[in-house]
């Protein structure tokens, strides 16, 4: 049998749903009604950002990022998906599947370090009030988001080079409904005690210490809030806390689940289940956590809307 790399100029089966055909439609239904969700609601946040001055403020830049970063991640997705979804094939070629493999490592590493800097933009807002604009001043800004994309890209170059270099021994099959790492990991033909260190210390650096990074800050928010005497402060405290808050839970959730987790421990429908779950769902979820929970941008819509009508009159 072949132990070289010699698959990779061939395509990809993405099995998915196959062994449920009667549920493929439905989940193609509901996959493509969460992705117009995900496009609108993240563009929306994007533009209203940009647009309203009001909102030029850290916090509306990093929740760009964030929007950015959820449409990039569903879009190197959710299309090729539909495709096998509703066509004979469920073939994807190889440098597909390695551009599929990339940006979601990628994309997601940059989503946790994002989370962790939209935690510490809460702690000074809410922790150093007086000096907040002092503290997250536009230069720190950039540098903070800056550290989150390229911290992203390099997680992401150092697992894809080391999975994609596995023997597979002519294995094409793929265990789920995109090229994400368990599935490429489980075809390769021998056991890479590199990679399972490899994933293990950058699970750490960009799922746990985050996740700790997170939790001391809103834990000295949460002492922050208790000493606030203004009812109004405090509700709009809570407001834009818990929408992170909520965010940061269904993400790192799921996430840690899936890759702090031993692979043997949970069967493949439901690593496919929680995969669709963190990866068409939550991006879909985090605009409309963010604008129904908050009055900001709902103000800076209604504004942008009102003046656009007056445009057109």
């Amino acid at each position: 049998m072949e132990t070289t790399n010699g698959s990779s100029r061939t395509d990809f089966i993405l099995l998915g749903f196959s062994d449920r055909p009667h549920l493929e439609r439905i989940i193609s239904v509901a996959v493509f009604i969460f992705y117009l969700v995900t496009l609108v609601g993240n563009t929306a946040i994007i533009l209203v950002s940009y647009l309203d001055s009001q909102l030029h403020t850290p916090m509306y830049f990093f929740l760009s990022n964030l929007s950015a970063v959820d449409l990039c991640y569903t879009t190197s997705i959710i299309p090729q998906m539909l495709v096998n979804l509703w066509g004979p094939t469920k073939s994807i070629t190889y440098a597909g599947c390695a551009l599929q493999f990339f940006f979601a490592l990628d994309l997601g590493a940059t989503e946790c370090l994002l989370l962790a800097v939209m935690a510490y933009d809460r702690y000074a807002a809410v922790c150093q009030p007086l000096h907040y604009m002092v503290i997250m001043h536009p230069g720190l800004c950039h540098r903070m988001v800056l550290i989150s994309w390229l911290g992203g890209l390099g997680s992401a170059l150092i697992l894809c080079s080391l999975t994609l270099k596995l023997p597979r021994c002519g294995h094409r099959l793929v265990d789920n409904f995109f090229c994400e790492m368990p599935a490429l990991v489980k075809m390769a033909c021998v056991y890479s005690r590199v990679i399972e260190i490899a994933v293990l210390t950058l699970g750490v650096i960009f799922l746990l210490v985050p996740l700790s990074l997170i939790l001391i800050s809103y834990g000295v928010i949460t002492q922050a809030v208790m000493r606030i005497k203004s009812a109004s402060r405090w509700r709009k405290v809570l407001n834009t806390c818990g929408s992170h808050l909520t965010v940061v839970t269904l993400f790192y959730g799921t996430a840690i689940y899936m890759y702090m987790r031993p692979q043997k421990t949970k069967s493949q429908d439901e690593g496919k289940f929680l995969t669709l779950f963190y990866t068409i769902v939550t991006p879909s979820l985090n605009p409309l956590i963010y604008t129904l929970r908050n009055k900001e941008v709902k103000s800076a819509l209604k504004r942008l809307l009102k003046l656009k009508t007056v445009q057109q009159s």
